[in-house]
């Protein structure tokens, strides 16, 4: 079963949320986490992308796994 919405990316910048997305494909989110570190990854913004279904953070920016 797809869930749609089951990969969340969060951008924060100084602590506080400024974009979201969800995709129900771990490659998608993962190309899109990418993608969102080239355009938005810059001093004081952290990205991550988290599995919502079992909780899990996957990986993040700065310090991606």
């Amino acid at each position: 079963m797809t869930i749609p919405e089951r990969y969340r990316l969060t951008l924060t910048v100084a602590g506080r949320p400024v974009q979201h997305g969800w995709w129900a494909s771990e490659a998608v989110a993962r190309g899109k986490f990418a993608s969102w570190v080239g355009e938005w990854g810059r001093p004081g913004a952290r990205i991550t992308l988290t599995d919502e279904v079992t909780g899990e953070t996957l990986t993040t920016w700065p310090n991606a796994e």
